[in-house]
């Protein structure tokens, strides 16, 4: 792995091309379509060259960490210039879309539909971090439809910067966890904050009553729009019968609240205890 170029110099961009950079000595070339990123990405020492669309005719891999919403059509872009041994992957929150859009290309076995399970709520190439994907978990579908000698390469990859890869076989499946595990937690956040700004409208009071329970709970609703807005929409499927469940129990526990019954209170948060030990094993 001699070139890289990373498409997209974000939070996961810009992270993926800093760990590259210390792990492999690899040159990296970003692309961008915010001037602003490319430049502050190049002075911050995120990537080597600024470069366009061209470099991904002679380079060994091709990241695309863009918004989800327009990654299908980049990974199309980008597999209609790339050579026979040039690795492509896309780093998106979803899956199924982009694994629809490349299933007929002729260089399909080139593309590794890969999701590193990693961020923070902070975005633009000054959000990029080192150490960022150490001991977190990638996920790779669909492996049978990409060649084995690039999907040894991508996992040697996650491999370098210390993620622990798992294959889920089906696109569609990722995105159905993913709801669960991930975008309903955004989308939790993201209204808690809302009811708050709602319903306290002196922001000094939230500002000095809030504790480190509401700060880390709606931590994720500093989290970029531009991200989560396509996210949210081309998984709607899944996050529609999330959100229906957790609406649901919201509905049951605001009635045990409201009819004083203390068993059922206390039960409900004693049974959710249980994501302790779950949480515990995966680490």
């Amino acid at each position: 792995m001699k070139k890289v170029a990373v498409i997209g110099l974000g939070l996961i961009g810009g992270s993926l091309a800093l760990e590259l950079k210390k792990h492999t000595w690899a040159t990296i070339y970003g692309i961008d379509n915010n001037p602003e990123h490319l430049d502050k990405a190049l002075e911050l020492g995120i990537i080597f060259e600024k470069a366009d669309m061209n470099i991904v005719k002679d380079v060994d891999v091709v990241i695309i960490s863009v918004p989800v919403n327009v990654i299908p059509q980049i990974t199309l872009e980008v597999l209609d210039m790339i050579g026979e041994d040039t690795l492509v992957f896309d780093v998106g929150s979803t899956k199924a879309e982009v694994c629809h859009a490349v299933k007929d290309h002729p260089n399909r076995k080139n593309f590794v539909a890969i999701h590193p399970i990693a961020g923070t709520e902070f975005s633009g190439p000054e959000a990029a971090i080192y150490d960022l994907f150490s001991g977190k978990v990638n996920i790779i579908c669909e492996r049978e439809l990409s060649s084995e000698k690039m999907i040894d390469r991508a996992v040697d990859l996650f491999e370098i910067i210390k993620m622990r890869n798992v294959f889920m076989k089906s696109a569609k499946q990722h995105d159905k966890h993913i709801a669960y595990v991930s975008h309903l937690s955004h989308i939790s956040s993201f209204m808690l904050g809302k009811t708050v700004l709602e319903i306290e409208k002196d922001e000094k009071s939230i500002f000095n009553m809030a504790g480190s329970g509401f700060a880390s709970t709606v931590r994720l609703a500093k989290s970029n729009p531009v991200t989560w807005t396509p996210i949210f929409l081309q998984n709607k499927k899944y996050i529609l019968r999330s959100l229906d469940e957790y609406i649901k129990n919201l509905k049951e526990f605001r009635e045990e609240i409201e009819n004083e019954n203390k068993k059922e209170v206390y039960e409900t948060m004693e049974k959710t205890n249980r994501i302790k030990k779950v949480l515990e094993g995966i680490k």
